[in-house]
């Protein structure tokens, strides 16, 4: 803010002076008890505006907000709201100041979070949040002011409007991690924390006394799937953020094209043999566009944001690395969860299937596969972006049905040359069409022989050609051609807002 100028008027200096005094006390960030007893190299809300801004382009509201309780002091009341210019961009910040009374949610902060929020929605801005805090403030309950607050539902109705970014850089309770939940993607440091009630509440409830770090550790809740990008410090969390917010503007000029003969060497022709799907990807998309989201989660699906030819494309492929590629609970929930993200943001979704179906057996029942796995059909079979699919290998069962194949509608649908197709594991397929014939068999060798010879034969009806014949699939191409394929196609597409309607990304 720029200083105040000399006046003839003293009553007008006067207030510039008492302006200036204010906006000087509130840009602060006062010491606190909370942030002494950390690290003192953390950043603060204000490192994280900046950060998230271009140079000179925030404009804050309500940066003169007091705590509603008189006995309080606390610049800006604890957050920090405003719009400001990233890489260009327009975007809403939202940034919760620890060194205020440990961040936490006060009767006039929640007057300031729906203020912003209400304008990131009314104006169609994304929305970053800087979530460190620990929770409703106890002082305000005393306060007639506080009353209920809008500001939750008001950010829940963000979902599938704008994009939300969340990001939690240490600890992060009860509102803060409820604010958390519910953006679209969310970045923590590894050594942050969250709960949905902090170490006071823990000890009433439960008489157990733990640290913030013990309740809710990072690791916990990449392991259950809560996180979308776990990073090592303030820094990174933001450069992740940037990247993010980056698939969200128009088409970039296309970037640098990776070598396309390197896709013919990528897939072994063994379908028994595993192989890093992330080098497909890799060798598709722009180099160093490739962004993954809860890559320690669901691992035997990639999901990535990632620009073919400078288009914004989301991808979803199987990985053979783990599970052969089979779809467990996990997987099928963090498909649903980037399909809707995709679909309300109109990116292009590319299916690269390689699987040889959902996972079986009495122990995959438990985990509600059932379910997962109907969610991830009617996902995709709701969506109105546009979709387009490559199998790379293996295309079997239930499992590359919802790798968006023909009843999809795909725009697109080809295959690698060496693909095959099958309702199920084609030993599986042999085991059961044939059953009679091979349980009449009585030498083991001979048995296993016949069945080897049946399974060649049927593999070779269900050929990427032999599909191909019978017009399951568009195409069957060369793997160097992949990308020039999938770039003219997403040139021709264009979303039809008369077919477009608001998504809810669901917040799991």
């Amino acid at each position: 803010m720029s200083k105040p100028r000399s006046s003839d008027n003293p009553h007008a200096s006067s207030g510039l002076k008492r302006l200036q005094e204010l906006r000087d006390a509130a840009s602060r960030s006062a010491p606190s008890t909370a942030r002494a007893s950390r690290d003192q190299d953390r950043w603060t809300a204000r490192e994280a505006i900046a950060a998230l801004s271009d140079i000179g382009t925030f404009i804050e509201y309500g940066g003169l907000v007091r705590p509603v309780n008189k006995q309080m002091e606390g610049p800006a009341d604890g957050l920090i709201t405003g719009v400001a210019r990233l890489d260009g961009k327009p975007l809403v910040l939202a940034a919760y100041d620890y060194n205020v009374y440990g961040g936490s949610q006060s009767a006039m902060n929640h007057r300031k979070l729906a203020r912003i929020v209400a304008h990131a929605a009314k104006h169609r801005l994304p929305l970053v949040g800087w979530l460190e805090g620990a929770g409703a403030r106890p002082h305000d309950m005393v306060v007639d002011a506080r009353g209920p607050t809008s500001s939750l539902v008001e950010f829940a109705r963000l979902s599938g409007w704008v994009p939300t970014i969340g990001i939690v850089p240490g600890r992060a309770f009860a509102g803060h991690a409820n604010l958390a939940g519910m953006c679209d993607v969310l970045i923590v440091t590894r050594d942050a924390t969250m709960g949905l009630a902090g170490p006071p509440l823990v000890e009433a409830a439960l008489g157990v006394k733990l640290t913030p770090e013990e309740i809710g550790p990072a690791k916990l809740h990449v392991d259950a799937g809560v996180v979308d990008f776990a990073v090592a410090d303030a820094a990174e969390a933001v450069a992740t953020a940037r990247k993010y917010l980056s698939y969200f503007s128009e088409r970039h000029v296309p970037g640098e094209a990776p070598d396309p003969e390197s896709l013919r060497d990528i897939v072994p022709n063994n379908p028994r043999h595993s192989y890093d799907v992330r080098k497909v990807i890799d060798g598709i998309a722009d180099v160093g566009s490739v962004l993954e989201l809860k890559a320690e989660w669901g691992r035997s699906l990639v999901t990535s944001l990632t620009r073919i030819g400078g288009f914004t494309v989301g991808v979803v492929a199987n990985q053979p690395l783990v599970m052969a590629g089979a779809i467990d609970a996990a997987a099928a929930a963090k498909a649903v969860r980037f399909v809707q993200l995709c679909d309300a943001f109109d990116i292009p979704l590319l299916m690269l299937c390689d699987t040889p179906g959902l996972h079986v057996g009495p122990d995959v029942e438990k985990t509600g596969l059932v379910r997962q796995s109907a969610r991830w059909l009617i996902a995709l079979a709701n969506s109105t972006t546009m979709i387009m699919t490559v199998v790379l290998r293996k295309g079997y069962g239930l499992g590359h049905y919802i790798m968006g194949s023909m009843p999809f509608t795909p725009s697109l649908l080809v295959a690698w040359p060496n693909a095959e197709f099958g309702g199920m594991g084609l030993e599986g397929a042999v085991n059961i069409i044939h059953r009679r014939r091979l349980e009449a068999i009585e030498d083991a060798g001979e048995r296993a022989s016949a069945h080897a010879q049946l399974t060649a034969e049927l593999r070779e009806a269900n050929t990427a050609f032999a599909v191909a014949e019978r017009f399951l699939v568009d195409d069957v191409i060369d793997p160097a051609d992949t990308r020039i394929v999938l770039t003219e196609t997403l040139a021709s597409w264009k979303p039809h807002p008369s077919t477009k309607r608001k998504r809810i990304i669901d917040s799991f």
